[in-house]
């Protein structure tokens, strides 16, 4: 619920900044403008990702005599799903994610290294993870905050090209300095930071709740807690090239940081959701 919660807040935070910015450049026209490109994206979104990224990284479909076919199969029943399709990505690094507009077209999708690197138990966490995000309409949630996040770099950089011609923010309506080339300046400079900062935020506080809804629908959070050591080790040595605009559907991020740069991480440390996954079984 907390986590529900927050993603709520959040996004209200992301879709009011997007219609914030686009009042601050055009007025009500901007706002309008910031608005047809936020649903615009999310349709395209909507309709078109799985497809998409499903063919970005190379991935077969595969059927009831595979082993991953009747394991997405099994827990689908076992959380109440429609059995999602299933594909195997040629790839030796250990990953997986979950895609597809809702429950009813979904798509659970795994590499052939994390087929061979982890033990059924664990494989099995992994799968109950994804279908925990299809449950959630995380796939969904997260096209959403990533969309909007896209428009609002869009209309920034729109700004931009505005100011070199001397037109940014050129509003009839402006009154007490609305038009402050200092704010707009501030704008240009955070509005991108802010945005990734908050889709990212996001996409963490969704990781969790997956991790707690997986391990609900595998009847024990350790073979995912496993699981996600045993990825990230391997992954260190085996990294998945992945596109940067995908990195936060897989189960693990694709991608190394800490520090400060966890802020702009699209999942929480690995030690964080190990912990707080075996807490559940407390």
């Amino acid at each position: 619920m907390a986590n529900g919660l927050k993603t709520a807040l959040l996004l209200g935070l992301l879709s009011g900044a997007l219609l914030y910015i686009g009042q601050l450049l055009g007025g009500s026209g901007g706002l309008m403008l910031a608005f047809f490109f936020a649903v615009m994206m999310n349709a395209g979104s909507y309709w078109f990702s799985d497809r998409i990224v499903l063919r970005m990284y190379r991935a077969q479909e595969v059927g009831p005599d595979h082993m991953l076919h009747r394991l997405v199969q099994r827990l689908s029943v076992r959380a109440s799903l429609p059995m999602p399709k299933v594909y195997v990505i040629p790839d030796p690094s250990p990953n997986a994610f979950a895609t597809g507009r809702n429950p009813a077209h979904a798509a659970v999708a795994a590499t052939e290294g994390i087929l061979h690197v982890l033990s059924e138990h664990e494989l099995e966490g992994v799968i109950a993870h994804e279908l925990a995000h299809v449950k959630h309409r995380d796939i969904l949630i997260s096209s959403v905050a990533a969309t909007i996040a896209a428009a609002i770099m869009m209309l920034v950089q729109m700004a931009h090209f505005g100011a070199m011609f001397g037109g940014l923010g050129g509003r009839s309506d402006d009154r007490e300095g609305g038009n402050n080339p200092l704010v707009l300046l501030a704008m240009l400079v955070l509005a991108p930071l802010a945005a990734g900062l908050i889709q990212m935020a996001i996409s963490r506080s969704r990781e969790f709740a997956a991790d707690a809804g997986g391990a609900e629908i595998a009847g024990s959070p350790h073979g995912l807690a496993s699981a996600l050591r045993k990825i990230e080790a391997v992954a260190k040595r085996l990294p998945l090239h992945a596109n940067p605009a995908t990195a936060h559907m897989f189960i693990v991020k694709p991608f190394t940081g800490g520090g400060m740069m966890s802020l702009f991480s699209s999942h929480p440390p690995t030690e964080a959701r190990i912990q707080a996954l075996l807490g559940q079984s407390r």
